[in-house]
């Protein structure tokens, strides 16, 4: 520091008499801590420590985000939610490379060394750092010529008559799930066809093949163009939750902290589905 000998004791000096506590041995040949001289020493070093770690994080929030970002999203989410807003997010950021991969399965970010994966339902305790996003509401529909040949659907319960086109990797493959007027309604359901993506689900649903339970992005345009029919519009299907989860880490990297941003903006349906919990 440039300082004299003599300068640094006086500074010590000021330093005791301003604790009240002395902070060194002296003898005409050596100085040495005090025992509190010495956990003080030490909470000292932790307090520079992390000034230094909050200057640095000033300093990564004015980096341009780079590098490659490991992206992990389930597929019909990925496919018709996440994928069109991609692109925008990539020509905001140019210096920014993207690994997207998709896949239903429940994936372990720290293995597989993802930055960021998207998961739909309920969390288990995993460590990780959740932003919770919009709500994933499901729609349940079915092709008009299905609706031509079989019984008519007025009631969840009806349902059990019916082709249910199950998705294998979650409770929707026995049992759906409806609100209405007298409570809750748990249906077990059983069909001939049990896929585990929501593409090959619409694929049969629009040939006739059976009755579907699926997100509303996955079938919003055939409801729109009259391709597949919503039942039961008096009953509500419980949304599921839906969040992007990252690793515990308190120096994010700016392609990390800017990605997590983006993907609140542009998914979340509140203010409040912004918050930030671990799970």
């Amino acid at each position: 520091m440039q300082m004299s000998s003599q300068l640094v004791g006086k500074h010590v000096q000021k330093l005791e008499q301003h604790l009240g506590v002395q902070l060194l041995h002296r003898s005409t040949r050596r100085q040495s801590l005090t025992d509190f001289g010495r956990i003080f020493y030490e909470r000292a070093k932790i307090i520079l420590s992390e000034v230094e770690t909050a200057e640095s994080m000033a300093a990564e929030t004015r980096a341009v985000p780079s590098g490659r970002l490991r992206i992990n999203a389930p597929v019909s989410f990925g496919m018709r939610t996440l994928a069109p807003r991609l692109p925008e997010y990539m020509k905001m950021y140019p210096e920014v490379s993207v690994d997207l991969t998709l896949a239903n399965r429940a994936v372990d970010l720290i293995e597989e060394g993802y930055d960021a994966v998207f998961r739909v339902g309920e969390l288990s305790d995993s460590g990780l750092i959740a932003r919770q996003l919009g709500p994933y509401r499901l729609v349940l529909c079915a092709a008009p010529a299905y609706l031509e040949t079989h019984d008519p659907v007025t009631s969840p319960w009806d349902l059990q008559r019916h082709e249910c086109l199950g998705f294998s990797h979650t409770e929707l493959r026995t049992h759906w799930t409806f609100e209405g007027r007298d409570g809750r309604e748990v249906v077990p359901v059983t069909g001939r066809l049990m896929v585990d993506h929501g593409e090959p689900l619409l694929c049969a649903a629009l040939g006739g093949l059976g009755i579907m339970l699926q997100p509303e992005e996955l079938v919003k345009d055939c409801l729109t163009d009259g391709r597949l029919v919503e039942l039961l519009p008096g009953y509500s299907v419980p949304s599921r939750p839906l969040h992007v989860l990252y690793a515990p880490d308190r120096r994010l990297t700016p392609k990390l902290r800017c990605f997590i941003d983006f993907a609140v903006a542009s998914f979340g349906a509140s203010k409040d589905s912004a918050s930030t919990h671990q799970k």
